[in-house]
């Protein structure tokens, strides 16, 4: 050992390849246990579920407009949010949906005059874009904000929407599902 070199320098000098491996090894085997274990056990990639009916049986109470609640989804769709609100010239109902392609998926119900409520959901300049029908109901298909469409039911007393990715090929399944 030259007289400029310390010890602790020369040590680093004979640290091998296998070394740094092994280093390695102790850090990433408990983190992949961990990330196994909340994946396997824990469900940890399963989407969050909500109880939707606190919601549904608040608008339900509050009698302001028949309330259509989607019946027969598969155990693939996963409502992740739900609220009933009074807002000003009316009430709303929203359900917040994960698809079975993972997609969001907003279900609206309300009795808020459609002239403010189609641009406040779908946003300023929604285009009509075609129909859907879905038993005696007649939807109208609208592209409304950048990626996202929507399809739009207007009844006596509410208007129902139901809007998604432009992706989503499960809209159309959801609208059906209604009640």
């Amino acid at each position: 050992m030259s007289s400029t070199e310390s010890p602790a320098a020369s040590e680093r000098g004979n640290r091998r390849p296998r070394d740094m491996v092994l280093s390695l090894a102790v850090l990433l085997v408990p983190i992949a246990l961990l990330l196994i274990f909340y994946r396997v056990v824990l469900d940890g990639d399963k989407p969050v579920s909500v109880d939707i009916q606190p919601a549904l049986d608040q608008a339900r109470n509050a009698a302001v407009f028949e309330v259509a609640v989607p019946q027969g989804l598969g155990d693939d769709w996963h409502a992740q949010t739900a609220f009933f609100r009074r807002v000003d010239g009316g009430a709303t109902l929203r359900i917040g949906y994960s698809d079975p392609g993972s997609d969001p998926v907003q279900l609206i119900e309300s009795n808020v005059p459609t002239s403010t409520l189609i641009p406040a959901e779908l946003g300023e300049d929604p285009e009509a874009v075609g129909t859907l029908r879905t038993g005696a109901r007649t939807w109208q298909k609208y592209e409304a904000r950048k990626g996202e469409i929507a399809l739009v039911l207007i009844e006596k007393g509410r208007t129902i929407i139901v809007a998604g990715s432009d992706k989503s090929d499960h809209l159309e399944e959801l609208a059906s599902a209604l009640s």
